[in-house]
């Protein structure tokens, strides 16, 4: 960084998203908005002040991560902190948020910013951006399909991805049961059907099990 940068830089780090005499702060807010813990909301923050750094001192133009730009929407509605306290008097220039107008030469041109953050991000911070914070650019452009939910009302639910070896297993137990059922029918007594049965509802449960902690 050059003596203006740091500069810079060091005011934006010192700068206080938080409002003391609030007992529902930015953090917690952002927390609270997006399911994060509170350690990677601070650390989400923190990314979000490089990334505003980044935008300042860019000869082109930059664009955030999703966590990032969660932070930078929030901090939007407190329009007095963005504004006034933070790009008037701690930056000395207006950051304005340009969303897409959507179609291919605006996606080429966001995934190219994107691009860019990460090497302006590694030639001015001297280390590479979290992964967990900063996903690749297939990710950061594809993994988008948010919409608000109402935990109150609804719980949200991981979708179950099955393998394909899973899929074969479960198929082939499927089989098997269809032409092992008649037979045990016709074989066997009531007791020894029912405990069949058991064995077999148990089989399925602890597969069940076994792929979702897998894919936890």
């Amino acid at each position: 960084m050059t003596h203006t940068e740091q500069t810079l830089w060091r005011k934006i780090e010192n700068f206080n998203l938080d409002d003391d005499e609030s007992s529902f702060n930015f953090t917690a807010r952002l927390s609270r908005e997006n399911g994060w813990s509170s350690a990677y909301t601070k650390r989400v923050i923190e990314e979000y002040k490089k990334f505003i750094f980044l935008c300042c001192i860019s000869p082109t133009g930059v664009t955030p991560s999703d966590a990032v730009d969660q932070a930078w929407h929030l901090h939007l509605t407190y329009t007095r902190s963005y504004w006034f306290d933070f790009c008037r008097d701690t930056l000395g220039q207006d950051i304005h948020h340009n969303p897409t107008k959507g179609g291919i030469a605006e996606a080429e041109k966001f995934d190219s910013y994107y691009t860019q953050s990460f090497k302006l991000y590694e030639d001015k911070f001297d280390t590479q951006p979290p992964a967990d914070i900063w996903l690749d650019n297939e990710s950061r452009f594809t993994d988008i399909n948010f919409q608000r939910v109402n935990i109150s009302q609804y719980k949200p639910v991981k979708r179950s991805i099955i393998s394909k070896m899973q899929f074969l297993l479960f198929a082939f137990v499927f089989i098997a049961l269809c032409f092992i059922i008649p037979y045990i029918i016709s074989h066997f007594d009531d007791v020894k059907i029912h405990l069949f049965f058991c064995g077999v509802f148990l089989f399925i449960s602890i597969s069940i099990y076994a792929t979702e902690k897998r894919q936890r």
